[in-house]
């Protein structure tokens, strides 16, 4: 079926200019938050963490990189708690303004680059990405996966957006009745359009770390990928 998928776009989502309205992307980041969690963004994160809480040990942490409004580390952080593991988060944005809305449901926040992830080797339990690697051409896709290996002790996860068709069409329809901003509705769908296959995101890892990750579809049209860091 991936003949009938769109060819991978290029495009430049609005939110990706540094210099964009802090509260502007604070709101629309809002959005993503609405979004992954009505359509699966959130889930599919917590999918492949789940084994790792299991297990244990006691106490764990996790860093999420280009952590947004900061929800996914917040609904880890609980599902750790019903399996009897403490996980302490991070988060991880590039501006002050966006990172600091994100203090709250992220738990400590820092302000970085994920080209040069200010954590030492090995130091984090978990490292994951949610719809962010699709912002990077493939020079600086492969370096984030490089830091994220760097960086992870026992799992990576990268989870992003199945690019399909129907995925586009659904985000910008349904993002009217979400009441989304227009510029989430124009960055969404270009999201998709930028989105991954499983096929290429296994690749793209196996390029980048030289392991090759164990990949999924999951529902609400999104891919994982995940691997134990070399």
């Amino acid at each position: 079926m991936d003949r009938f998928a769109p060819r991978r776009q290029r495009g430049v989502e609005l939110l990706d200019d540094p210099g964009a309205d802090a509260a502007l992307a604070t709101r629309s980041l809002r959005d993503v938050a609405v979004a992954n969690k009505c359509f699966g963004g959130t889930s599919a994160v917590l999918a492949e963490l789940r084994p790792q809480l299991r297990e244990g040990p006691g106490s764990l942490t996790l860093l999420d990189v280009g952590t947004g409004a900061g929800d996914i580390p917040e609904r880890a952080r609980a599902l750790a708690r019903r399996n009897g593991v403490t996980l302490e988060t991070f988060g991880l944005e590039r501006t002050v303004p966006v990172a600091a809305a994100a203090r709250t449901r992220a738990g400590a926040m820092c302000v970085g680059d994920g080209m040069a992830l200010p954590f030492a080797d090995h130091s984090i339990d978990l490292v994951t990405c949610s719809q962010v690697l699709h912002h990077f051409e493939d020079a600086d896709a492969a370096q984030l996966l490089r830091e994220m290996d760097r960086v992870a002790r026992r799992l990576v996860v990268v989870s992003d957006l199945r690019r399909s068709w129907p995925a586009a069409i659904g985000i910008w329809a349904s993002s009217f009745a979400l009441g989304f901003h227009p510029v989430s509705r124009h960055d969404g769908v270009l999201s998709v359009l930028r989105g991954y296959r499983s096929a290429e995101l296994s690749a793209l890892v196996a390029r980048s770390v030289g392991t090759t990750p164990a990949v999924r579809d999951r529902r609400g049209f999104r891919v994982t990928a995940s691997w134990r860091p070399q």
